[in-house]
């Protein structure tokens, strides 16, 4: 039986180039053939269901407004279904009904069949929607933290003689591998996975071991595991990170890599301090494909886009990303490095630390230990023949230096630092030393950027509490004011009844026009600079936020958390 891809091919809906395309994708990422043709851009995800339901001369089925039965879930185990990319949502008497994105894949039906005993009828549904569908409908499915000590007593597994000062690393090693403490960390790490936590936290207490996991930027407090546990789970997550379990007075840095199936791969980037009351575990999610590297979609609008476009097309000078951890800065500046990766350019990156791997750049891990900073490996670039540097932030004089150099003798130079706005990154600059000339001959452009949580989009209604005046208050023009409805989630299943799902980013890009320069050599204020630069049709981020508020996007909460008033 063709495949999908040849009958697409042979009934004239994509070429014959387009299906090598997507082919040489799946060989390079995996997945399905199916996917990696709408990843590839070469058919709409409904196009192609649309055809396979006519191909096949089966009925096709939207799965976000379908409710599939509790008791027709347990039918298929959700193994089953992650493997087939099917879910049941149905049954006729003798017959099981399942949606499928590939109708072509007899495998699925005669396992299914097999399975349940039952005749199978088939509908069609896109991927993305089947895999949702899994997620929403099996999520019960996920171990739950009382059934991790089911049938363990407390006592059992408290370790009651273990003094954490005096343990032997043996009996941690022991303790970490046994079967309630092993399936409590595989918990913890799946569940922040599907719950689309950016970062994990393991606190110890004087009396409590709390697990708390940040979601869209804010943190909630998840489990209190047992405090007798503390340290076999640490262990238990030091082991997995080939991390030294004996080592509890200093720092240690790690990697955890988690095969989720289907090709897909999460790292876990593991950081232990040791506190008061033992050590504290951060681990920071990086799931390569959620990485969202194109700009248009990173919630760019046209006019900022166009300015950060120009400002990195530029043979040389400096790009300045800035704004407080966690606020995307590294995503923006992967963004850009993908769209300046082409063979014709040598890309260096120095980076603390890696956190995805890009194919075409050169990725260098700093390394303080051994003298490898920021300054030592820009210097070294200079020496390799680079057309585009990268380097993860300017902490210093002599790292800002050689940054300046290199944009100043025909390399693109993009960076990032630590400030509130773009006009006082250059502030920020002189105040390291560097000179207020070389600044204004270096700097193209400077982009701030915050990332602002957004309304669920299946809870959202508009927001009584909030009237014309606050909207003015925030900064709003009177009469966008008036015709501006603001929305609020009220919290679902898809949200974890909190409101919010996903982020957005904000963005204030300062082009450094010769205006701008002249101000900067005339020693202005960064408020004289922000005027200026408004003057010249800088959007602050206050006025970003507000246009994500009046499109429906964000809260009001949100606006004031994400940036300051203009």
């Amino acid at each position: 039986m063709a495949g999908i891809g040849e009958i697409l091919v042979r009934e004239n809906i994509i070429n014959a180039s387009q299906l090598q395309k997507a082919q040489e994708m799946q060989r390079r990422q995996g997945g399905r053939l199916s996917a990696n043709l709408v990843k590839a851009g070469v058919i709409q995800e409904k196009e192609l269901t649309t055809f396979l339901s006519r191909q096949y001369n089966v009925p096709s089925i939207n799965l976000d407004d379908y409710e599939i039965p509790p008791e027709i879930i347990k039918l298929i185990p959700k193994e089953v279904c992650e493997k087939h990319v099917v879910v049941p949502v149905n049954r006729a008497g003798p017959s099981i009904i399942i949606a499928v994105c590939d109708p072509s894949n007899i495998f699925a039906l005669d396992d299914i069949k097999f399975l349940t005993g039952l005749n199978v009828e088939v509908v069609v549904a896109s991927e993305t929607s089947i895999k949702k569908a899994i997620e929403l409908h099996y999520q019960e499915s996920v171990l739950d933290y009382d059934d991790v000590f089911d049938g363990f007593d407390e006592g059992e597994i408290g370790f009651d003689n273990y003094e954490e000062d005096d343990a032997d690393v043996s009996d941690l090693a022991r303790q970490s591998e046994e079967a309630p403490v092993v399936r409590l960390v595989n918990m913890i790490l799946v569940d922040a996975i599907k719950r689309g936590s950016s970062d994990i936290h393991l606190e110890p207490y004087e009396k409590v071991f709390r697990v708390r996991y940040r979601i869209d930027g804010v943190l909630h407090e998840i489990m209190k595991p047992p405090i007798k546990l503390k340290a076999a789970i640490v262990s238990r997550i030091k082991i997995m990170s080939e991390l030294d379990i004996a080592e509890r007075r200093l720092p240690q840095d790690g990697r955890i890599k988690l095969k989720l199936g289907r090709g897909r791969e999460m790292d876990f980037r593991v950081s232990v301090l040791p506190t008061m009351f033992g050590e504290k575990v951060v681990m920071r999610l990086l799931d390569k494909s959620n990485l969202q590297l194109d700009m248009t979609k990173l919630g760019f609008e046209a006019a900022p886009l166009k300015d950060f476009k120009w400002s990195i097309s530029q043979p040389y000078g400096m790009v300045l990303v800035t704004g407080p951890t966690g606020s995307g800065k590294t995503t923006t500046l992967y963004s850009a490095l993908s769209e300046l990766n082409k063979v014709t350019e040598n890309i260096s990156t120095a980076e603390d630390p890696i956190e995805y791997n890009l194919y075409g750049i050169n990725q260098v891990q700093m390394n303080d230990a051994i003298g490898l900073n920021f300054a030592a490996a820009l210097r070294s670039f200079l020496r390799q023949d680079p057309d585009i540097i990268m380097v993860g932030e300017i902490r210093d004089f002599e790292t800002a230096e050689i940054a300046v150099k290199a944009a100043l003798t025909g390399h693109l130079v993009l960076s990032t630092l630590h400030t509130n706005d773009a006009p006082s990154t250059v502030h920020r600059l002189l105040n390291m030393g560097v000179e207020p000339f070389l600044v204004t001959a270096s700097v193209n452009a400077i982009l701030a950027q915050r990332l602002a949580r957004r309304v669920c989009s299946d809870c959202k209604e508009p927001d009584p509490g909030v009237n014309v005046q606050q909207l003015i208050d925030l900064g709003m023009k009177p009469e966008d004011a008036k015709n501006c409805t603001v929305m609020r989630g009220t919290g679902c299943r898809t949200c974890n009844d909190t409101g919010m799902k996903g982020r957005v980013a904000l963005y204030e890009i300062m082009p450094m026009t010769d205006e701008l320069k002249d101000l900067v050599l005339q020693g202005v204020s960064s408020v004289e600079l922000k005027r200026e630069a408004i003057n010249l049709g800088m959007k602050t981020l206050r006025q970003t936020a507000l246009s994500k508020l009046a499109e429906g996007i964000t809260t009001v909460k949100e606006v004031v958390r994400c940036s300051a008033a203009d």
